[in-house]
């Protein structure tokens, strides 16, 4: 692989690490009925029983080396869901809320997200440099022929 996919891949990965950290950090409130409660604990008065979102759930992005034949390099991000991805919480005012009082929270750790938010700030920089490296080493060259 070229410097430049590898370092273009790197970039890439940082990108889509502060994607879904910073969707993670907006949604960490977003509850939802939990999944056994079946959406309502009390039936509407018409008898159906009203439906609400369920809580979000939260990603995480699993990044590996990427591998060409003999030729090693870059590195391919990917995204998938938290398991497991909720947490019981107490919130008997919420209207989907089991007869215990407890909803279902995404399983966000925010220090772990501002963390992955650092990662991925520190990753784009370093890939970053090696592109504008890798361009200035290519313009000294072309000077260097002329």
């Amino acid at each position: 692989m070229s410097i430049l996919s590898i370092a273009t891949s790197g970039l890439s990965a940082a990108s889509l690490r502060v994607s879904a950290a910073a969707s993670n950090i907006a949604n960490v409130n977003t509850t939802g009925p939990l999944p056994a409660s079946g959406g309502s604990s009390t039936p509407a008065s018409s008898g159906i029983a009203p439906t609400f979102p369920a809580a979000y759930v939260p990603l995480r992005v699993d990044q590996v080396s990427q591998s060409n034949g003999s030729t090693p390099g870059g590195t391919v991000a990917t995204v998938s869901t938290v398991s497991p991805s909720y947490t019981a919480q107490s919130d008997p005012g919420a209207p989907f809320a089991n007869q215990d009082g407890l909803v279902a929270a995404p399983n966000v750790d925010l220090a772990s997200e501002f963390a992955e938010l650092a990662t991925a700030k520190y990753s784009f920089i370093a890939n970053a440099k090696v592109i504008q490296a890798y361009a200035e080493t290519e313009d000294t060259l072309l000077d260097i022929k002329a």
